[in-house]
């Protein structure tokens, strides 16, 4: 079991984000969700979340916004940025480590490899 953490997940797949959000909780972190990126910043300015889980394909504004946005923030330099997506090219693993991005998994992620990200940042 992984050191409990603040996380943020963040994609429009509302099923996908709830289902995983309550599998977090049960492992006992702190968790919360947005289904779009100003969404996203918002509940990051309140939640101040330790881990940010982030699709890139979201209405309004991508994934790689989110993550500029989040960095230029104080409190954002700090946190653990992962992209979770279903692109997964070398071009597209450079592209989210040059919008901020500390990892970038590709969807589908098996619930396990979340909690062994969550354990790595112990």
């Amino acid at each position: 079991m992984s050191t409990p953490r603040r996380v943020l997940l963040v994609d429009d797949n509302t099923d996908a984000v709830e289902s995983l959000a309550q599998l977090l909780a049960l492992s006992g972190h702190d968790v919360r969700t947005a289904s779009d990126g100003p969404l996203a910043i918002s509940a990051a300015t309140d939640f101040r979340p330790e881990v940010v889980f982030c699709d890139l394909g979201l209405p309004g504004m991508s994934g790689y916004d989110v993550a500029r946005e989040l960095r230029s923030l104080p409190f954002g330099r700090d946190m653990v940025l992962a992209a979770l997506t279903g692109y997964g090219q070398p071009a597209d693993r450079e592209k989210t480590a040059r919008a901020g991005f500390d990892a970038h998994l590709v969807k589908p992620v098996d619930p396990s490899v979340i909690e062994s990200f969550l354990d790595d940042r112990s």
